[in-house]
């Protein structure tokens, strides 16, 4: 009997690790959508935004499953964007909701604020295919180059009448193996043997900033090419 009790506990602690497991993966896939902006991810203060007319609320940004109806009359969180809808956080008809709106229900201080919203939109997705493919552009601030290329190897920091500027080196390393050639002294073969290993530089990406952005880019030959892109630096928001 203690052998199945045993193993009927272990079968029970196996089966909630896993679901434990199951929900980390299912939580950390909710911002991986590549056509959706998370404002979290890319903006230091939180957007918010004036309901003017109640609204239907989705579960995706498709609009194929409605959730409830965004009460006007309030300010809500936008957490997140696409260049269609918005997903906002506020007070439903029957307490808190958190979904995706039309743009028509909010409006913004700013007359601009929708046009700079869309561009925000788009310098984003950009940034994003870019930190994808593991690359860098002029615009792009500092922590989107972490992002993209992990730490720097050699980092170089100064102060102007401006504000900081500096340089960062990423240098990628390869393993190359030396050999020397040897005589068998008992039957006179010819053979190599590995005499040592050395670290030799593959790539190099070297990236100048100044106040947090990225002024220029430079790379070796070895490692992508072609011209250095240029993005729009990040927008400053009024609302």
């Amino acid at each position: 009997m203690n052998r199945w009790l045993i193993a009927l506990v272990s079968v029970g602690l196996a089966l909630s690790a896993g679901a434990q497991i199951k929900r980390a993966d299912r939580s950390s896939l909710l911002n991986s959508d590549p056509d959706v902006v998370y404002l979290e991810e890319t903006l230091k203060q939180p957007i918010e935004l004036d309901v003017i007319k109640e609204a239907p609320v989705f579960s995706d940004k498709t609009g194929s499953h409605r959730l409830g109806y965004l009460r006007a009359n309030q300010r809500v969180k936008l957490e997140a964007i696409t260049d269609k809808v918005y997903r906002v956080r506020g007070q439903g008809r029957s307490g808190g909701i958190s979904g995706w709106v039309g743009p028509w229900a909010f409006s913004a201080k700013d007359p601009d604020f929708v046009e700079n919203l869309k561009k925000l939109y788009v310098r984003q997705i950009e940034v994003q295919n870019l930190i994808a493919a593991k690359a860098v552009a002029v615009g792009m601030t500092t922590d989107e180059v972490t992002l993209s290329l992990g730490k720097p190897t050699k980092t170089s920091m100064r102060r102007t009448s401006t504000g900081e500027a500096g340089s960062w080196e990423f240098i990628d390393y390869e393993e190359v193996k030396h050999y020397v050639t040897r005589i068998d002294p008992v039957t006179g073969g010819i053979f190599r043997q590995l005499s040592h290993v050395t670290q030799e530089e593959k790539s190099k990406t070297a990236v100048e900033f100044e106040n947090g952005l990225v002024t220029a880019v430079t790379e070796s030959e070895n490692r992508q090419g072609g011209n250095v892109r240029i993005i729009v630096p990040p927008l400053i928001f009024r609302w």
